[in-house]
């Protein structure tokens, strides 16, 4: 459960504001503020069964956004790229574990963009 959250929340980053107000709204209190269906139901004044099918729709949809395009993917092969770069530097000693030279504060850098 704890892995799917994280990648929901981690599509919902990258194309929330694809998606209605309404499944935004629900995703954030579902998966952000820790709601349970009934309530979310409750907040909104729709059924529980009404939550359960906005999430469903909308967790469908960030996948098949993320099929589409690859956002995610891009992001996290990007992300693993830098981190295996940061191992050469550090092995090949061109920067040091305290990340206090040049090369290793530019590193620093990009990683804080991500």
């Amino acid at each position: 459960m704890l892995e799917k959250t994280i990648r929901i929340t981690m599509l919902f980053d990258f194309y929330g504001s694809l998606l209605t107000d309404k499944q935004q709204q629900i995703i954030k209190n579902y998966f952000y503020n820790d709601l349970s269906l009934a309530e979310i139901a409750a907040n909104l004044e729709i059924s529980r069964q009404g939550v359960y099918d906005h999430l469903h729709r909308s967790e469908e949809n960030l996948e098949e956004y993320e099929s589409k395009l690859g956002l995610l993917a891009k992001y996290n092969k990007l992300r693993q790229q830098i981190s295996e770069l940061e191992t050469i530097l550090v092995n090949k000693k061109f920067i040091a574990g305290n990340n206090n030279c040049e090369l290793g504060q530019k590193l620093e850098t990009i990683k804080s963009l991500l």
